[in-house]
Parts: structure tokens; C-alpha cells; sequence
């Protein structure tokens, strides 16, 4: 048999399992990864949620015994939600300093002072109505939104938050909040951006999880999956006006968005693999569709190569186990 006349074989570098190792373009690690955890006060055990199969809402008085385990795993960041039974119209128990927010970054920090606590700074978990924001005759309330997020900013970083990770979608949310931490003496708090964020359908099982009853929708505030131009101006005004990390969320829909944010800045960057992205595989792998950590392992990769240097994914405690195995 004649052999072909080929100026490059490609195949050489995927010969064996040493040598793709070699060439590896891309990869992550357990300190790539954010992990977000639910914690619910006057619960009195953990309870499973239906919508998530594998994560819980964890008591607060559990929440010590939690942050001990992930740090053992190796995980150093945290995304503390807090499914709050104190909600009013407003919010308002996110800037209390004995309000749940407060409450359990001062439990993260007690327990494990090197774990970083990035909250995040909105109010759906905290509103009656279930929306990001001040809501009134149907109408979204910018400013005074951004007002109470200031608010909110800085009694998490009193309670010893490393970086807030402002979610609301408010036109010069991330601008008050620098100046207000900065004003108040946190001038070293970093801002976690939820730069870009969709008005999408995956976050079904996020709101089964903190308990958000919404009446209406978002897309009024929330970015229009079907824009990529407006959605990199948010992210480049976000920069501008002082984050630290940009966000894109959700995450698997968009590697597009994120590979041209990449493109267009020099911070670091960041993708959300929310509720339905995680829901999606696990019930498939629960049904023996996929091999699960493979898919996740792919899937994690893929951020990675799309531009992400921070993946806050509901896989992090779970691959934290894989990766001591």
C-alpha cells in the first residue's frame, strides 16, 4: 500500500494519552470553580430540591458544618443565596446588620476566614413580589434600586465579604456600588459583575430553589438573549464603571458572548453554569443518557476555552469529590 503524500499529520499529537497531555490547550482546576450554596433561616434540617437533584438548602445553624466540608475538599470560594422568611416589598432584611445576609458571611468567615464569601447583591430572594428590584405600579424603580443595593453592599462587606457579585441589572448599579463601598472604607471589596445577564428561561430551578415567587418576568431589566451587541456594551459600561470580574450568566447558551467579551477586555472573566444547565445533566445522567463527569468535565473545559477564568457552577462540591478520587 502506497503511502499518501501528506505535509502534516495531525493525528501525531493525539496518539496517546501523554501526548494529548502535552498539547492540552486548555484545562480547570478546583480553583477555577465558585460555589454557590442555598441557606435558609428556621430550617431545621437540610431539604432536598426537587428541581436540582443532589443540592440542598441547608439549615443556617448547619451552614459552619458545610464550609468546614467544602474547605476540606479544597473549594476556597463561596456563593452564599439566603432564602429569607423576613420579605418585604423592598428587600429590606439584606441591609440589616442581623439580617441573613449578614448573618451567614459572618458564619462563613468565623468558620474558615480563608474562604472567600462573594454574595450575591440582589433582592429576589428578599422581595415579596420576587423581582431583582423596587417595584412600583408595575413599574421598575431604577435609581431607588440602586440606592437599597448600595445599601445592601455595605453591610455585606461590614460582615466581612472579600467581593460582591451585583445580579440586578440596573443601569449604574456597578458605579454606586464602588463609590459607596469606597466611601464607607472598602475600597479593597471587589465587584464580581453579573456584567451580562439573560432574561432566560434556564433559571426555572434557581427559583424552585430559593423559594422566589415571580409574578411578571424580567426581560424589562434582564439582557435579550438575542443581543450580542447590546450585551457586550453592558459588560464594556461595567468596566468602566469599576468591576473587577465580569459576568456572563447564563453560561453553556452563551459561549459566544463569552468568547467575544474575551475579545474586548482584559479582566478577568466569569460564567454562571446555572440551575438548568445543571439540571439538564443531571437528570440525564440520572436517566443513564450520559456519563456525568465526563459531560461535566467537557462541559467545564468548554468554558475554560470559550475565555472564562472563573466558572461559578452547582458542580463544584461534586467535582471537588471527583478530583480526590
Amino acid at each position: 500500500m502506497s503511502t499518501p503524500n501528506l505535509s502534516r499529520r495531525m493525528r501525531r499529537l493525539r496518539h496517546s494519552d501523554a501526548m494529548r497531555q502535552l498539547v492540552r490547550e486548555f484545562d480547570f482546576n478546583i480553583g477555577d470553580l465558585i460555589h454557590p450554596i442555598f441557606i435558609e433561616e428556621s430550617l431545621t434540617e437540610s431539604l432536598e430540591i426537587s428541581t436540582m437533584p443532589g443540592i440542598q438548602r441547608i439549615p443556617e445553624h448547619a451552614l459552619a458544618q458545610e464550609i468546614t466540608e467544602l474547605h476540606r475538599l479544597g473549594i476556597q470560594y463561596v456563593m452564599p443565596f439566603g432564602i429569607s422568611h423576613h420579605k418585604d416589598s423592598v428587600g429590606s432584611d439584606t441591609w440589616h446588620d442581623d439580617g441573613l445576609l449578614a448573618r451567614m458571611i459572618k458564619t462563613i468567615k468565623q468558620t474558615c476566614p480563608e474562604m472567600m464569601v462573594i454574595p450575591d447583591i440582589c433582592f429576589c430572594e428578599y422581595t415579596d413580589h420576587g423581582h431583582c428590584d423596587v417595584v412600583e405600579d408595575n413599574q421598575v424603580c431604577n435609581d431607588e434600586t440602586v440606592a437599597n443595593l448600595v445599601k445592601q453592599s455595605v453591610c455585606a462587606a461590614k460582615a466581612g465579604a472579600d467581593m460582591l457579585a451585583p445580579s440586578a441589572m440596573m443601569d449604574g448599579q456597578v458605579k454606586a456600588i464602588r463609590a459607596g463601598l469606597d466611601n464607607a472604607g472598602f475600597e479593597h471589596v471587589a465587584i464580581l459583575a453579573h456584567a451580562i445577564k439573560f432574561a432566560s428561561s434556564f433559571y426555572g430551578p434557581f427559583r424552585a430553589a430559593v423559594d422566589c415567587e415571580l409574578s411578571g418576568d424580567r426581560k424589562g431589566y434582564q439582557m435579550d438573549y438575542a443581543n450580542i451587541r447590546q450585551a457586550l456594551q453592558e459588560a464594556l459600561l461595567d468596566e468602566q464603571e469599576g468591576a473587577d470580574i465580569l459576568m456572563v450568566k447564563p453560561g453553556t447558551p452563551y459561549l459566544d458572548v463569552l468568547s467575544s467579551l474575551r475579545e474586548k477586555t482584559n479582566l478577568p472573566l466569569a460564567a454562571y453554569q446555572v440551575g438548568g444547565e445543571y439540571a439538564a445533566i443531571k437528570f440525564a445522567a440520572l436517566a443513564g443518557a450520559l456519563d456525568e463527569k465526563k459531560v461535566i468535565f467537557e462541559t467545564l473545559t468548554g468554558f475554560k476555552r470559550a475565555g472564562a477564568d472563573l466558572i461559578v457552577s452547582y458542580y463544584t462540591k461534586q467535582v471537588a469529590q471527583w478530583l480526590k478520587e
